[in-house]
């Protein structure tokens, strides 16, 4: 029987991610709108300032994408985000003690840390170098695939112990299972990638090559368009993510409802993923990545319009199956413009933007909304962005990208239109 190759093992990576990534965003990230409305009531402090601490957590996370990148990079992730798991267990323990808004931020400034070490970022970088070109969209597609029931299966269930236990009892709860499921894996399951996987039968394709540097990539158009796209993204879903269990009651809806709908969102991101790929083969990778922006816009405009609709079935596809698509266009893009070598760092450089959008998201939606005057305006506002944001995409990834070269010292480039296959 032949011995499991180093390739091999990269499955037992992924299989190890899969868990420890739905786990870590259902507790980590999806608990804090459930919470939301108690700790409103509880605490006394108004929304702004209670999405502010969360926004405050995000924004650590934002700055701290670009040194989490090149440590995985140059040390792997096993460390790292075992370290990440057991902060953020400490700090969820903290939070269900948090009684004024100074803890309340401590927590949650600390917690942005955890949130760099074990969420997505971390995760990609610590696949990516296991799996040549051909591979590489299988893997990052299983890992968001499963993560994305994240939302689908905690939310529900947060809602569930918050009915009966309180907040404050429910968060303990869910730092015991954090705890119990997510340490054990990243301690015993990752391992450091090899830096350029390739085939078994040793040939290497065009995007087996290393490629370029974060300087390198820099310095091109499509790095900067891209960044700032999944920057209005990412603010659009996580202002609807933290938004709109309130936005939903104001019109009606009950808590346990409002956070179904999220959920359902989440579970949406699945069919959309798999298909991501038959797509983007079909159509390129530079119109799918628009067309998600496009589709973003659309749901924007029908949560505006929910006084006027029937149902809220056409926005939940719409928006979950966009925030499906671009969390694995995302991790696919970067790989296969860049190349894998120097994935971590650059990763890390464009989640500034897109973590940073996490982070302005909760206090930067409440601003809005005080300012406008009504959630309706800040989806119409986050509708247009995205529209530009969809527009300046389908324009900007037809001007051509940088090639990567088996020298990361002596990048080329190229004026060649991105193409289906590496778009």
């Amino acid at each position: 029987m032949p011995r499991p190759g180093r390739l091999d093992y990269g499955w037992a990576v992924v299989a190890g991610l899969c868990v420890t990534e739905t786990v870590s965003w259902g507790i980590i990230y999806y608990g804090f709108p459930v919470m939301l409305r108690p700790m409103e009531a509880e605490l006394g402090f108004s929304r702004a300032e209670i999405t502010g601490a969360f926004s405050a957590g995000l924004a650590v996370a934002a700055l701290a994408g670009l040194p989490v990148g090149r440590w995985i990079d140059r040390h792997g992730a096993r460390s790292l985000m075992t370290v990440g798991s057991i902060l953020a267990t400490a700090l969820v323990v903290l939070w269900a003690s948090s009684h004024t808004l100074l803890a309340l931020y401590s927590v949650w400034i600390l917690m942005g840390l955890a949130m760099a070490a074990v969420l997505y970022e971390p995760a990609f970088a610590a696949i990516v170098g296991w799996f040549p070109a051909r591979h590489r969209d299988r893997a990052l597609l299983a890992v968001t695939i499963v993560a994305g029931f994240a939302s689908t299966i905690f939310m529900p269930i947060e809602a569930w112990l918050l009915v009966r236990f309180g907040w404050r009892q429910s968060l303990l709860m869910l730092a015991a299972v954090l705890a119990v499921i997510t340490i054990p894996i990243h301690v015993l399951v990752l391992r450091r990638p090899p830096h350029a996987a390739r085939p078994r039968d040793g040939a290497i394709t065009h995007d087996d090559r290393p490629g370029v540097t974060l300087s390198v990539a820099s310095r091109t158009a499509v790095f900067w368009v891209l960044a700032a796209a999944f920057f209005a993204g990412n603010f659009t879903t996580n202002s609807v993510t933290v938004h709109v269990i309130p936005y939903l009651s104001e019109h009606g809806y009950s808590p346990t409802v409002a956070a179904v709908t999220i959920g359902w969102m989440g579970a949406m991101q699945v069919p959309a993923r798999i298909f991501f790929a038959p797509i983007a083969a079909r159509f390129g990778h530079g119109g799918v990545t628009a067309a998600i922006f496009f589709m973003q816009a659309a749901a924007m405009a029908q949560l505006a319009l929910i006084s006027y609709v029937p149902t809220l079935v056409p926005m939940i596809v719409m928006q979950g199956a966009a925030n499906g698509m671009a969390t694995l266009a995302r991790a696919t893009a970067i790989a296969a413009i860049f190349g894998p070598l120097h994935y971590g760092s650059i990763a890390g450089a464009i989640a500034l933007g897109a973590n940073g959008a996490r982070a302005l998201a909760p206090v930067g939606a409440s601003l809005l909304r005080d300012a406008l005057g009504s959630y309706e305006a800040v989806f119409w506002l986050m509708a247009a962005l995205l529209v530009v944001a969809a527009t300046a995409v389908a324009l900007t990834l037809r001007l051509g990208r940088p090639v990567p070269t088996a020298s990361p010292e002596a990048p080329t480039t190229s004026a060649k239109g991105v193409s289906d296959e590496t778009a």
